[in-house]
């Protein structure tokens, strides 16, 4: 990767960075971050008591109902 690319994903990063921990990211900074992370092969297991589980915990989905509704 040439300086100039490398320059700029660092730049991109922390900008991006500096969005998401703002109070007042907007969902498009968070998706933009998200897909920035995706591109880069950046992926997360969720460990215990870590974030993401904390957020699988919240998310309104019922792991039953989806695999009972798989077998219908």
């Amino acid at each position: 990767m040439s300086e100039k690319l490398k320059e700029l994903h660092g730049v991109l990063a922390e900008e991006l960075l500096k969005r998401v921990k703002d109070p007042e990211a907007k969902s498009s900074d968070l998706n933009v971050a998200r897909q920035f992370l995706r591109d880069n092969g950046i992926d997360a297991v969720p460990t215990n008591d870590s974030p993401l589980s904390k957020l699988i915990e919240e998310l309104p989905f019922d792991e039953k109902r989806k695999t009972s509704n798989k077998t219908n």
